[in-house]
């Protein structure tokens, strides 16, 4: 996966931030599918290595997920669902479908954030977005998770009730108010399967992901976005 500091100076301007705050954490650790089912837990260390090396040899990712975020001070959750791509290097699309219509599009240039039902698309510098460290080296495919976080197994143990791998990734310093990602990861394929981000205020957004597809090469026109007649471009920063 790639970061999440990745947007967080775009969106933070953004109406319905509680809705979308989260999500693109899930780029730091988004790992794909690996080799090998392992008969007894592996070490820590090895484990990590398996992803990582699942990491470096993607590169284009699409899926459909599910996205539940809960805010904690007034406890409600909501839904939605759609369909990620990723691209190296720097290429992204959020294609939101229920239960409203948005995206989030990032390229090397420009970063757009659409929302149909207020008729409005915010526009930002794409070096203004990718402005973490973390963030570059994810998007660069060059990424390491032992040099970004604080990686441990968690306390109920290393795997989940279907023999699943469970891992805990504390990011080194402030990225975007995450305090910790707990994250599962398939046994046979060490590909990720479910994210659960908190952050400073304990509220949570996990992800599930579903119909994975790898190195398909999808075209450069899917990061790349042309407002609709009569909607309002809202310049972000007056970049």
């Amino acid at each position: 996966m790639f970061t999440l500091h990745i947007i967080i100076d775009f969106i933070i301007r953004c109406s319905r931030r509680e809705k979308i705050l989260l999500i693109l954490s899930v780029i730091t650790v988004l790992i794909l599918p690996g080799t090998a089912s392992p008969s007894q837990t592996l070490p820590l260390d090895e484990l990590v290595a398996k992803i990582q090396t699942v990491y470096d040899n993607t590169v284009d990712f699409r899926a459909n997920f599910i996205q539940e975020a809960t805010i904690k001070s007034i406890d409600r959750t909501t839904r939605e669902e759609g369909t990620v791509y990723l691209k190296k290097p720097e290429m992204m699309l959020w294609d939101y479908a229920k239960p409203s219509m948005k995206k989030l599009i990032i390229n090397p240039r420009k970063a757009w954030l659409y929302m149909p039902d207020d008729n409005i698309v915010y526009v930002q510098d794409a070096k203004k977005v990718l402005s973490s460290k973390m963030t570059i080296r994810f998007l660069t495919g060059i990424g390491k998770l032992k040099d970004d976080f604080e990686i441990a197994f968690p306390d109920t143990g290393p795997m989940d009730t279907k023999g699943n791998y469970v891992i805990t990734l504390a990011p080194h310093g402030y990225e975007a108010g995450i305090k910790a990602l707990l994250i599962t990861v398939d046994k046979d394929t060490f590909r990720i399967v479910e994210c659960i981000f908190t952050d400073m205020y304990d509220n949570t957004t996990s992800l599930t992901f579903s119909d994975i597809r790898f190195n398909n090469n999808p075209p450069e026109e899917l990061f790349n976005f042309t407002a609709p007649p009569g909607v309002e471009i809202y310049t972000v920063d007056g970049q």
